[in-house]
């Protein structure tokens, strides 16, 4: 893997998402409550929306247009919706956030 540096775990506030643009498209990342680092796709399937500015709870989150829920650590979608997200490899390493570069590429190419 080739890991991309997209900045320091506190950039994040718990519960709280940033938005990585790259070549490939955009990229929610996700701080969770207990410091984990998730990325998915920013696009809703649904309508769209974008959810790097949805509501983090646990290790999901919901979409600000029509509540519709996402795992962020499989990206499917919960409850009674169907559909899915991609995700990326993420982790924290000495304090940064680093990201799959490769996954991000091969996701664009898909």
């Amino acid at each position: 893997m080739s890991w991309l540096d997209i900045g320091a775990l506190n950039d994040i506030p718990q519960r709280g998402a940033r938005l990585v643009k790259t070549v490939h498209g955009c990229v929610a990342v996700f701080r969770t409550g207990d410091d984990q680092v998730f990325a998915i796709d920013d696009r809703c399937p649904h309508k769209g929306g974008p959810l790097s500015e949805g509501i983090v709870h646990g290790h999901s989150v919901t979409c600000p247009l029509h509540n519709w829920v996402f795992s962020l650590e499989t990206g499917m979608a919960q409850g009674a919706d169907e559909g899915a997200v991609a995700t990326y490899p993420a982790r924290v390493e000495g304090g940064r956030i680093l990201l799959d570069a490769k996954r991000l590429i091969r996701g664009a190419a898909a």
